[in-house]
């Protein structure tokens, strides 16, 4: 088979590279190849600065601080037998109240009295727990005492830590609540009498409930009702400040 060969390319001979050169095809001088790469090296880089922790409101991670977790206070519900602890620490805590309630039975009859007005089918035979949280800074933890006399050697211990206590009572049976009283002003707890409106209403007023409980003007004495948990705040409130201004005083002195 013929070749055919380009008019426009001359003739080199066998083996020779300069016929595949771009002089001998073209008649010109080679163009310049494009630079590759960078012309000249680049300037140094400063050094990065070292390196220094996050400070300020966010982290590394970009959240917010740990703030510090609220100071725990333990507050008593003391009171008579059926005067409303158990209904007291259910209805203000936060969390699911534990409670150590055993029904009543026939052996009770004559010894634990609930009242002509009660309903009571259970008594607690421990304690009753909860907790609120006031705000950032301040938690209580409820402890609900026994109301029965027999359980009352239990008081010394749930008593240990308290910052104060809620007296409850039921202004029906004033006589069921005297050994809560007396144990707090033995002990020197601070404490409030709340006075537990059932069904809205008091058989004594408040004046004439103080006089019987012969208790001083220095003991704040409150109507409330152990359901409404607003009502329930409102008494814990009077606990704090009582027990804040007898640390108050101590310090002072």
């Amino acid at each position: 088979m013929d070749s055919v060969q380009s008019p426009d390319w001359p003739v080199a001979p066998q083996g020779a590279l300069a016929a595949n050169s771009a002089t001998g095809r073209y008649g010109g001088p080679p163009p310049t190849p494009p630079p590759v790469g960078r012309a000249t090296p680049p300037p140094p880089r400063p050094a990065p600065p070292p390196y220094q922790p996050p400070t300020g409101r966010h982290s590394a991670a970009g959240t917010a601080p740990r703030s510090a977790p609220p100071i725990p206070v333990k507050i008593l519900i003391a009171g008579g037998f059926g005067v409303g602890k158990t209904t007291t620490v259910a209805s203000i805590s936060e969390i699911d109240p534990l409670t150590t309630e055993a029904e009543m039975t026939i052996a009770g009859i004559g010894v634990d009295d609930p009242g002509q007005r009660s309903e009571k089918t259970t008594t607690t035979v421990a304690m009753d727990f909860g907790c609120v949280t006031i705000d950032r800074s301040l938690k209580l933890y409820l402890f609900g005492t026994p109301g029965q006399a027999r359980f009352g050697f239990m008081w010394d211990d749930l008593a240990r830590g308290a910052l104060g206590a809620l007296v409850v009572v039921d202004s029906g049976r004033l006589d069921d609540c005297y050994p809560a009283i007396d144990f707090f002003e033995r002990a020197g707890l601070p404490f409030v009498v709340g006075v537990n409106a059932f069904d809205g209403q008091l058989v004594h007023d408040l004046g004439a409930i103080r006089w019987a409980l012969a208790i001083g003007e220095h003991v704040p004495l409150v109507q409330f009702d152990a359901r409404d948990r607003l009502s329930v705040r409102d008494a814990l409130l009077v606990v704090l400040d009582r027990a804040l201004d007898r640390a108050t005083r101590d310090k002072r002195g």
